[in-house]
């Protein structure tokens, strides 16, 4: 038996590149609104007492002792 293929419609990759930049847009901007918002607003509640404001994470990780 013959295998059927499906034909190849034409302006397929256009139709799809438009689609994926037509997408883009509306991420991009969210992802700069985002960083936007985390630098202009105040966290709601203030650094935990046992934390100094200014200190990094740590990289490693903590082993839990349960």
């Amino acid at each position: 038996m013959a295998r059927h293929r499906r034909s190849r419609r034409t302006g397929h990759g256009a139709t799809h590149r438009s689609r994926w930049q037509l997408a883009a847009g509306p991420v991009g901007a969210s992802a700069v609104a985002a960083t936007l918002l985390t630098l202009t607003v105040d966290p709601a509640a203030p650094p935990a007492p046992y934390r100094s404001p200014a200190a990094g994470t740590s990289a490693v990780a903590q082993l839990s002792r349960h």
